[in-house]
């Protein structure tokens, strides 16, 4: 007998993925000017091995000055930075704009078992890969109350 590891997300990855492409159709066949509107959403990988989790995202055509990752005092993980649009000349003419220019945020609740001083953040080819090493939980402090 086999196991298989259950995920209760698993399908709705999937959701989400058509969620975000059917978005995207609809933004392209509302914007007039044929500029999205809506905010980019970086793609993002997330995995974990025995010592640390993982997180690679698709920024390409951003420059790594335009990135910035934060970490809040809640324990939210954020990547956010901006998509500039190239310079229009006055000699040339575009007849369609489909990449996405604009601002963009992704943030992720860290896990409580993360060494939030240990992260860090490498780009290359359009990818930030981002190393979040592990630590074993706070064990509760417990105290012994004498009796008399």
């Amino acid at each position: 007998m086999t196991l298989v590891k259950f995920n209760p997300f698993e399908g709705f990855d999937s959701l989400v993925r058509r969620m975000n492409e059917w978005m995207s159709e609809l933004d392209r066949s509302l914007a007039s000017n044929g500029e999205s509107s809506v905010t980019l959403v970086p793609r993002v990988d997330i995995s974990e091995d025995k010592e640390n989790f993982y997180i690679s995202a698709e920024l390409p055509g951003i420059p790594k000055e335009q990135i910035k990752v934060n970490i809040s005092d809640d324990g939210v993980l954020t990547i956010s930075g901006e998509k500039k649009h190239e310079e229009k000349t006055e000699d040339k003419n575009f007849y369609r704009i489909e990449r996405r220019y604009g601002m963009f945020t992704r943030s992720f609740t860290l896990p409580e078992n993360v060494k939030r001083d240990g992260i860090s953040a490498r780009y290359e080819n359009g990818v930030l890969h981002l190393v979040l090493p592990k630590q074993q939980p706070a064990q509760p402090k417990v105290t012994e109350v004498p009796i008399s």
